[in-house]
């Protein structure tokens, strides 16, 4: 059997491989991180003042340092759980999280609709851009770098609001020296090279090319915009794993029976299509 082809875990198909250029950076190890060129980096993709920008530890530390800061919450599921797993009360008055496009449904929200805090984490490799503007409309803004470069090891996450004061709070509340060194050093290039535009044309075209395989296997899918597809299909994720291939289990969204499966590679849709031949119908 090959190596182990994750599908539970949606990382950009078309990213390049990071550490070709982490590799060039290891010096970065040998002292304290400063973040503040990373920053700047980040603001200006984003369209906002450093000031209005913080790094974080992956978007699960964002996720955290915002529930703590904005402490109650409205969640509607199905959603991502971090979101009420960190806030401390969730009520239907609270503010509104939201993640865009949703997870685990996979749709973009319509443009009039509003929330407070947008999660971001899937939306460039969606749209092609980096962020719809929700900042601009007073609403906090959380994204993450894992899933677009496909290096969840490097823990890339941010949030961004206009509100300077509550970026400063968040600041404050951080652990010291959260983001790496690693991050600091390589952030400015990953983001100067990348290409959002032919990322999503990329993701768009292996999505179209998985959804092919998936009817041809007899298998329903539900349509959505994001870098995965939702598959009704119980039991699944057992007959695929002897195959050496793990898909996501969307019980735990409230969703049982729904499978979630990566966008893959060309080899890794190969592999799955060769796969999904040998299962029992």
């Amino acid at each position: 059997m090959d190596g182990l082809l994750d599908l539970s875990a949606s990382m950009n198909p078309a990213a390049p491989d990071v550490t070709v250029l982490v590799s060039r950076h290891l010096d970065a190890l040998n002292r304290y991180p400063d973040v503040a060129v990373a920053t700047a980096a980040m603001a200006e993709v984003l369209g906002v003042a450093p000031s209005q920008l913080l790094l974080t530890n992956g978007g699960a530390e964002a996720i955290a340092l915002l529930a703590r800061h904005l402490r109650s919450g409205s969640v509607a599921d199905p959603e991502f759980s971090l979101y009420a797993r960190h806030l401390d009360d969730i009520r239907p008055d609270a503010p509104r999280w939201r993640s865009n496009p949703s997870s685990p449904m996979g749709l973009l929200a319509a443009a009039d609709e509003v929330a407070a805090v947008w999660d971001e984490a899937f939306y460039q490799l969606a749209t092609g851009t980096w962020t719809r503007g929700d900042v601009a409309r007073g609403s906090f803004v959380l994204g993450s770098l894992t899933k677009l470069f496909a290096c969840p090891g490097l823990r890339i996450g941010y949030v961004m609001s206009e509100d300077e004061d509550s970026i400063a709070r968040l600041r404050a509340a951080q652990p010291r020296w959260s983001v790496n060194g690693l991050v600091c050093e390589v952030l400015p290039a990953m983001v100067a090279g990348a290409d959002l535009g032919g990322w999503r044309r990329e993701t768009a075209l292996l999505r179209s090319q998985l959804l092919r395989v998936l009817a041809s296997a007899g298998l329903t899918y539900r349509p959505g915009a994001a870098n995965w597809v939702l598959v009704d299909a119980p039991g699944l994720r057992d007959l695929l794993i002897p195959h050496g291939i793990v898909v996501r289990d969307c019980t735990s969204f409230g969703m049982p029976g729904v499978m979630r499966i990566a966008v893959p590679t060309a080899d890794g849709l190969q592999r799955l299509s060769v796969a999904l031949t040998r299962v029992p119908r």
